[in-house]
């Protein structure tokens, strides 16, 4: 393992992060759990950020890439392609967007960008209101429209961002309010914002902020926003990266919490819906979709492959109500982490909704972030067995869990003892 190690940081970036002081190689899966090169066995609370959804190894989806991999591997989207009309005529009707068009891609910062893309070009603007403490991808826009400076390697940007309250419930200069004075609160800062500036593209905003340390503002905010944005022609994207297919376990998508005044004008994906194989894409009203007046393709996005992988998965998550689970054993799971959460001083706070669960670790009788503690907290798990993330705004001082929606109720219990061990050995 030390020599992986040492070839890793031989031909790789410095700045491609590591998981733990000895990282490990996952070498197989199978459900909830994974083995590393060493033959140890972990329940698998992270899921390879939150992207293996249903479960390592699901038969049903390796049975789906074998198949189709004897046929044909790789075509293009220069040729009709069944498996991708297949998957997009599902999440078209799943989406909730009228009149919706779908475009695949390979990854969430691919499938932000174009959203990115379609949204300026027709609106005619590069101005993009976006949230703080938010994250969006990698690539040089979405950098850009990211809120959280420990995910934003530079200043540059193709793009005008102005950022707007309301992502982070329990923090900032509104957090003292009720939901609804804070939300009205946020609202109006999204009124005087607008009442400064050029008519903006599109407002980026995830339902939940996952690399922000999955924080989310009260139910409605977004609906609020909408009505605002309506008025000044101003589009929504959801970013529905993490949020997306039934992970939060009261709604399917992130923004159904936030549905008063219809659905999204463009909604985002990837992660999940590929369990592990590289799917990501875009769903917008047609008049958005169809704007760009340039010839486009994809090389990658909607290939065979994946998309017989993603369609095999969704069809286990609707069939197996795994949503309906996510509800039911990450509720049962924020009780038991928050009764422990109540006699360790070093947690702030247990947020989170179905199986999207943050962890917030301060120094103890104060607000300020405690990043050593969580990278503490995530080797003491490892070494017990349990593979969890961290993340966060201030400073990577929230555990993230986010198990496959599979999780049963017993490894749910298994996954928080040994949390709450780690926790009480702060």
């Amino acid at each position: 393992m030390n020599d992986l190690h040492a070839r890793h940081r031989a031909v790789l970036p410095e700045w491609l992060a590591l998981y733990y002081d000895r990282p490990i190689e996952i070498t197989h899966g199978e459900g909830r759990h994974v083995w590393d090169a060493d033959g140890n066995r972990y329940l698998d609370f992270f899921g390879g950020i939150l992207t293996t959804m249903t479960a390592h190894a699901l038969p049903e989806v390796t049975k789906a890439v074998a198949e189709q991999a004897g046929r044909i591997i790789h075509s293009s989207t220069l040729y009709l392609n069944r498996p991708m009309v297949e998957l997009a005529e599902r999440i078209a009707s799943l989406s909730g967007i009228p009149d919706a068009r779908v475009f695949f891609t390979t990854s969430g910062t691919e499938a932000n960008d174009t959203a990115l893309l379609l949204a300026t070009a027709h609106r005619g603007s590069n101005q993009i209101l976006a949230m703080r403490n938010s994250y969006h991808g990698r690539s040089f826009s979405t950098v850009s429209v990211t809120g959280n400076a420990a995910w934003s390697p530079t200043s540059l940007s193709p793009l005008q961002t102005l950022y707007v309250h309301g992502g982070v419930r329990t923090r900032g200069p509104y957090a003292h309010l009720s939901d609804a004075d804070f939300t009205a609160a946020c609202v109006a800062d999204l009124e005087d914002l607008l009442g400064h500036t050029r008519a903006p593209a599109a407002l980026i905003a995830e339902p939940v902020q996952g690399v922000g340390g999955f924080t989310a503002p009260p139910d409605g905010l977004y609906a609020a926003f909408r009505e605002v944005l309506q008025r000044h022609g101003v589009l929504w994207i959801s970013d529905e990266v993490q949020t997306g297919w039934g992970r939060t376990g009261d709604h399917f998508w992130g923004w159904q919490a936030h549905a008063r005044n219809g659905p999204p004008d463009l909604l985002t994906f990837a992660k999940g819906i590929g369990n592990g194989m590289s799917v990501g894409g875009v769903v917008a009203r047609a008049e958005v979709m169809n704007s760009l007046d340039a010839n486009s393709i994809s090389t990658f996005g909607g290939s065979p492959l994946t998309m017989a992988a993603a369609n095999a998965n969704l069809a286990h998550l609707l069939e197996h109500d795994l949503q309906g689970n996510a509800r039911r054993v990450g509720g049962l799971l924020i009780e038991r982490l928050r009764a422990v959460a109540a006699q360790v001083a070093a947690v702030r706070e247990v947020r989170g909704r179905g199986l999207m669960i943050g962890v917030e670790l301060v120094r103890p009788g104060t607000d300020e972030a405690d990043p050593g503690a969580a990278s503490r907290v995530l080797e003491h798990a490892r070494e017990h067995g349990l593979l969890i993330g961290k993340g966060g705004g201030h400073s990577t001082s929230v555990l993230r869990v986010a198990p496959p929606l599979s999780l049963t109720v017993a490894e749910a219990e298994e996954g928080a003892a040994v949390l709450e061990g780690a926790l009480r050995s702060l």
